[in-house]
């Protein structure tokens, strides 16, 4: 029989934004499926300590979002794992610049399989388990997906795609299922390949009407509110962003 506690999965929740979210669910007496890909240890971190909070509360699961077979077994084994699932995060995803000229096929399939294919059969694989508890969606999608940034072709055409994936589910799937996205803004900067210099990040700072950043809390508390305070809200995209979208 499945317990009566919620359950939620979150890719990529071994760290940075998916862990807080993650941390602040579990806060709330919920239960966490933690996906990771590499980030095993962070991963293991994680659910060690949640379980250490409340026993039997949190597991870690390792997929490849770019392989489908991965990704339909992350969605059967998080609903197999307690009997029930109440909330699926799309968090995971691929970023890194890709100008037209130079971008390859791998880039397109890279991008595209985990920022947008991965959602859509992860999705398909909660689902029957999401109908059945009446739960949640939320997608993380990015202010770029509407005004595009220089030399992320790839990566914005996949954000624009999961905002658009957004709204046909809340159509298609209500009224058991709910499903929004939440779109930050400049949170945590990029890290790796992708970082960037202080420079780029004044000059985002100058074009954001609150002059600073955000942290990992204002989207995790986002997140949250739509999974557990907005029944009446679905097929909603709500930027989480200090107004940088209104000077994009």
């Amino acid at each position: 029989m499945p317990e009566n506690t919620p359950v939620a999965l979150i890719t990529g929740s071994a760290h940075r934004l998916g862990a807080r979210t993650a941390q602040m669910l579990h806060d709330r007496g919920w239960n966490l499926v933690i996906h990771y890909r590499s980030r095993e240890a962070q991963a293991d971190g994680l659910v060690k300590a949640m379980n250490h909070q409340r026993q039997n509360s949190a597991i870690a699961l390792q997929a490849d979002l770019s392989e489908i077979a991965d990704t339909r077994l992350l969605g059967h084994e998080a609903a197999e794992q307690w009997g029930r699932l109440d909330a699926l995060v799309n968090n995971a995803s691929v970023f890194y610049p890709n100008p037209t000229p130079e971008a390859t096929e791998d880039d397109w399939d890279n991008i595209m399989h985990t920022n947008l294919k991965a959602p859509f059969f992860l999705m398909q694989a909660c689902l029957p388990a999401l109908r059945e508890s009446a739960g949640s969606v939320v997608n993380l999608i990015d202010i770029y997906s509407e005004k595009p940034l220089p030399e992320h072709p790839l990566y914005c055409a996949s954000k624009a795609g999961l905002a658009a994936l957004t709204r046909s589910w809340a159509k298609d799937l209500a009224p058991e299922v709910r499903v929004n996205g939440v779109s930050p803004g400049a949170i945590l900067w990029p890290e790796g390949d992708a970082a960037v210099d202080a420079g780029y990040q004044s000059r985002i700072l100058d074009k954001t009407p609150l002059k600073r950043t955000g942290t990992p809390d204002d989207i995790a508390r986002t997140i949250v509110f739509l999974l557990t305070e907005a029944p009446f809200i679905t097929g909603q995209i709500i930027s989480v962003d200090g107004g940088r979208s209104l000077n994009m």
